[in-house]
């Protein structure tokens, strides 16, 4: 038997502002104190050992990227039920992008775990020799990258599908959809570059910054707006009624 309950789209924001700051602690956690602090570029023996001595870290890194996964998903959510009024097909584009980033997400945390299994030497990898796991696990990290790579791209498209949906609405200050539409097409064409380019490094030193910028402007500030903002912002819309959600 299943039963209906009224889901506000002012509370859709806050939930999806909630989501997103949640999500910012943890990806701060398993980016910059675990990814960037134990893998060492173009030395595959050192991360092999720093996996291994701080192999609870690592895993913890892990699993804080699936529950970014899993916040994705209810952002997913809660972004449709918000912006659906502005138009139903353009809200479930946006939701499905962001919902494709959180399954590539999950996969490439996949990897990180697989890189663990090597690098502290489980039974199924006994008689490999130092030299070969600390190669396989440089080749799980590459993995986890090009995996992630991908996947900032769709990010990117998912942004750039709620900056159209802000710019078209005028729900939201036009800026935000500017500042959120560039962040979007900086993720694609990062993404892009890293994947395609051998020697991405001669253009990493432009782009990345570019990058870091316009997420951190984009993002906190559509965060913000999600918890501050957007709860009156949807009230003032033209017949705007809450959502009807079968649970």
């Amino acid at each position: 038997m299943t039963t209906t309950h009224l889901t506000r789209p002012s509370t859709a924001a806050i939930v999806a502002g909630a989501a997103y700051a949640a999500m910012f602690a943890l990806a701060i956690l398993a980016n910059f104190f675990v990814v960037e602090a134990l893998v060492v570029a173009d030395d595959a023996a050192a991360t092999m050992e720093n996996i291994a001595d701080q192999e609870s870290a690592f895993r913890l890194g892990a699993l804080a990227f699936v529950v970014i996964a899993a916040l994705d998903i209810v952002i997913a959510w809660a972004l449709h039920v918000l912006l659906r009024g502005t138009g139903e097909a353009r809200s479930l584009l946006a939701a499905w992008l962001r919902l494709a980033y959180s399954a590539i997400l999950a996969v490439s945390a996949g990897f990180m775990l697989l890189a663990a299994e090597i690098a502290t030497g489980t039974e199924t990898l006994h008689g490999l020799a130092d030299a070969q796991r600390e190669s396989l696990t440089m080749i799980a990290m590459t993995g986890f990258d090009i995996v992630w790579q991908i996947g900032l791209a769709v990010f990117g498209l998912h942004l750039i599908a709620i900056a159209s949906i802000l710019l078209g609405s005028r729900m939201g200050p036009r800026v935000l959809g500017i500042v959120l539409g560039a962040a979007g097409f900086a993720y694609v064409a990062d993404a892009t570059l890293q994947l395609t380019l051998v020697e991405y490094e001669s253009v990493g030193a432009v782009m990345l910054p570019i990058v870091a910028v316009l997420s951190m402007v984009a993002e906190f500030w559509f965060a913000g707006w999600l918890l501050v903002r957007a709860p009156r912002a949807v009230a003032a819309l033209p017949g705007q009624e809450p959502a009807r959600v079968a649970a």
